[in-house]
């Protein structure tokens, strides 16, 4: 199987996911969202992997979100605002494998999502969180909001995203975004030990445990679907239109002269 916009490798039992678009910061367009729910399906349902490793390439990225370049009140690709986000959200939920985060970098907006609902999620004293949606004309109506708040508290999470601050590596695991954080030259080895520990577990055992925790969240998927009909008609809005017109022009945006 090819990829245009991954890597993809086996370490040991473990799959490497590897969004290899480090120009854009490993922005991801209709192509890498495509091929991320291709290779996770791969790596999830194949007997000989006991562990997914969801990175980026570069040492600037894990993944900045959607390719703005890509969008213009839709992405480039299938799904209900050009992304078929919600297919790659329950992708890395549905796998039995526990899918870990490898953050080197800045995991903002779409990326910060992706942490989030990565099963572990392990950074380099490098790494950078943070949302940019409402600075941008955007936002995460399923998972990026809703689970996030249960990741780490309903007032930190609305901090999260009304503010759009940036935290580092030391701050998300000190809230719980993070499990550990580590040296950047450390980062890879633990990332594979920790995958390695779970492959010597109960392949069952954990396929059980991973769709045990996601129980009770399971109905977000429907709020998900819903949201991103009320995120598309947004996206055709002269407000929306704004956020990426100012990123564009190097700009701070005018949102409240377009709000009705």
């Amino acid at each position: 199987m090819t990829y245009q916009d991954l890597l993809y490798e086996i370490r040991n039992g473990v799959a490497w996911i590897t969004i290899n678009r480090p120009e854009k910061m490993n922005a991801f367009r209709g192509t890498t969202c495509n091929e991320l729910i291709r290779a996770l399906h791969k790596a999830g349902y194949d007997r000989e992997i006991g562990a997914i490793v969801l990175a980026g390439a570069g040492d600037r990225a894990f993944c900045t979100g959607g390719d703005q370049s890509a969008h213009d009140g839709n992405y480039d690709g299938r799904g209900t605002i050009g992304l078929p986000m919600e297919e790659l959200h329950q992708a890395i939920r549905d796998v039995p494998k526990p899918v870990i985060a490898r953050v080197q970098g800045y995991a903002i907006g779409g990326g910060n999502v992706l942490a989030t609902l990565c099963d572990l999620t392990i950074c380099s004293e490098k790494a950078v969180f943070g949302q940019v949606g409402p600075k941008m004309g955007s936002v995460d109506p399923g998972y990026g909001t809703a689970f996030l708040a249960r990741i780490v508290g309903e007032k930190k999470a609305r901090e999260i995203w009304y503010l759009c601050r940036r935290y580092s590596g030391r701050e998300a695991m000190a809230m719980g975004l993070a499990n550990i954080c580590v040296p950047h030259e450390e980062l890879d080895a633990t990332v594979q030990q920790w995958a390695e520990e779970i492959c010597e577990r109960s392949p069952s055992a954990i396929a059980i445990a991973k769709r045990s925790f996601n129980m009770d969240t399971a109905h977000q998927a429907g709020i998900a679907g819903m949201g991103m009909y009320a995120l598309k008609l947004y996206y055709d809005t002269e407000e929306s239109r704004e956020g990426v017109r100012a990123l564009q022009e190097k700009r701070k945006p005018q949102f409240r002269k377009y709000a009705k």
